[in-house]
């Protein structure tokens, strides 16, 4: 068991990753202790909650927290939207939940992003506790306060900054996802090593995809990854300036996302086609020498990842990219390399770059 502290102005918590922890809670400290005597309402989908939700009630009740009720969301990103959104609320104000009492997320980052814009703004806000059942989630999206649902024509368009109060990432529930769903989430892991821990992105380059089958090493991944998003949300909580570097891969993989429709790619595919997209630019730029460009190409081809588009043209990403949250003035903002670990947010690309590239990663091309 691995414990990394996300320390912020307003607040501090723990991020808490290992094997079988969900139905021990009493176990993984600080990252639990604030459920003990609490009112707690669980939110799930029917998929994790069928495998997982009587181990977490058994976690719960080992640390003295009352699960006051479940509400079980459609699995998949389809259904991180508005409906499923106003669902949760009916079913918070079903339970009666009150100001002290909490919310308890278990699932995937769709579970974890409903669930906490829900506590977000229930009641002006809920206290929320992340037990993430993903790779992609416990590397990334249940740590740093980010909620947020789709718009049809844009990802993650409506949401609020809620951080959490203890998020616990138990690698047993690895165990039941596909194989594609554990290499797409290793795709954020990756995207860590590459900004700010390159000890890390040597680890996944030396072992490649196999390394999912060690548990310490696994245990070791994520627990780094989850440091480096700790570091970079602790010096901009709000997105205001550096944080924006945890976007690398995510202006073009959200776009491509939006113009493919929501499950063509999964998340962690998407991402990765953004990063290796975001390489070929850094190249193009002269930010990236081309030996360092065909080795972080390479490793992403080794992990199976996507570096085409998805039988999409250059156009209608172009499209997309214009309602990305991360635009401004119009212009999409890049997160490009100058080497593992040296990255710079904020990037504008000319046109004359941009388009060219687009073209020469569609899949016909």
């Amino acid at each position: 068991m691995r414990s990394v502290p996300v320390r912020l102005s307003g607040s501090a918590y723990e991020v808490v990753v290992g094997w079988g922890l969900l139905g021990r809670l009493g176990d993984v400290g600080a990252a639990a202790a604030g459920l003990a005597g609490r009112r707690v309402f669980g939110v799930s989908d029917t998929t994790v909650h069928r495998l997982y939700g009587e181990t977490l009630e058994r976690g719960l009740r080992s640390v003295g927290a009352n699960l006051v009720g479940w509400h079980q969301l459609q699995p998949g990103e389809a259904y991180k939207n508005l409906e499923s959104l106003s669902g949760l609320w009916d079913a918070l104000v079903a339970a009666r939940l009150e100001r002290r009492d909490c919310v308890a997320a278990l699932g995937g980052g769709v579970v974890g992003d409903v669930a906490g814009l829900a506590a977000a703004t229930f009641l002006r806000g809920v206290d929320l506790y992340q037990f993430p059942t993903t790779v992609l989630a416990m590397a990334d999206s249940s740590v740093g306060g980010k909620t947020a649902i789709d718009h049809p024509r844009g990802k993650n368009l409506i949401g609020a900054f809620h951080q959490p109060r203890g998020v616990v990432g138990d690698l047993e529930t690895l165990g039941t996802l596909p194989e594609r769903e554990v290499r797409s989430g290793f795709a954020e892991v990756l995207k860590a090593g590459l900004l700010g821990d390159p000890d890390l992105f040597e680890l996944l380059e030396r072992r490649g995809p196999g390394v999912t089958a060690d548990p310490d090493a696994v245990e070791e991944a994520l627990a780094r990854a989850v440091a480096v998003k700790a570091r970079v949300v602790e010096a901009d909580e709000r997105e205001g300036g550096a944080r924006a570097l945890l976007n690398l891969g995510h202006t073009l993989g959200h776009a491509v996302e939006v113009a493919s429709g929501y499950g063509v790619l999964t998340h962690g595919e998407a991402v990765a086609l953004g990063t290796a997209f975001a390489i070929r630019v850094s190249a193009a730029t002269g930010r990236l020498d081309a030996g360092q460009a065909d080795r972080i190409l390479g490793v992403l081809e080794r992990w199976g990842y996507p570096v085409k588009l998805p039988g999409m043209s250059a156009e209608k990403v172009l499209d997309a990219l214009g309602l990305d949250k991360k635009t401004a003035g119009g212009v999409p903002r890049w997160v490009l390399l100058r080497g593992v670990g040296a990255a710079e947010w904020g990037q504008t690309v000319p046109s004359e770059i941009l388009e060219p590239l687009l073209r020469e990663v569609q899949e016909d091309s």
